[in-house]
């Protein structure tokens, strides 16, 4: 299966999204809840209050994953920070991405904290935060370290949104 199928797939069924791994695993994903979306609209307000561009801020976009073995894989992050606005695209290139953010919902802990961390550090995406949706709302902040992300910081999200996005090499 190819972006091109995906993307097919996408637009014919409005009520899921798909993803497929760069070996060629498909999962299909129902769509947000409203305390997802809440997540990531605060994150995206911060962000863009922050004084990163609002063109270089996206929710839901499609993102190209290079694999390690020369596949290529579609991820569609909850939020992406790019260092550049791109060209309108359904799977845009992660050479630009700066940040990906991950909000867990029931059923895709294994994918988010795992498979996609993996892909997004063989991408050599400097950062990847993962939102917890517990009562705290937990952030976990990862930088790229060599080939693999290290915790560089956990803490919930009303004390992220209280920093600025430069405090994060962001902005």
């Amino acid at each position: 299966m190819t972006l091109d199928d995906l993307t097919a797939m996408m637009a014919a069924d409005e009520n899921h999204r798909y993803e497929i791994s760069p070996e060629g695993l498909v999962s299909i994903l129902p769509p947000p809840g409203y305390n997802h979306a809440i997540i990531a609209t605060r994150l995206m307000v911060w962000l863009a209050q922050g004084g990163v561009p609002a063109e270089h801020i996206a929710q839901a976009v499609g993102l190209r994953i290079p694999g390690r073995d020369g596949g290529v894989g579609g991820r569609i992050p909850d939020l992406v920070v790019w260092s550049k606005a791109q060209a309108d695209g359904v799977w845009l290139p992660v050479a630009d991405v700066v940040l990906v953010i991950e909000i867990v919902s029931p059923g895709s802990e294994g994918v988010d904290t795992v498979t996609k961390r993996s892909e997004y550090a063989a991408a050599s995406i400097p950062q990847y935060w993962v939102v917890d949706q517990d009562a705290a709302q937990t952030v976990t902040m990862h930088r790229l370290e060599g080939d693999q992300y290290v915790a560089r910081a956990t803490m919930p999200l009303a004390w992220v949104l209280n920093t600025r996005p430069d405090e994060h090499g962001l902005g």
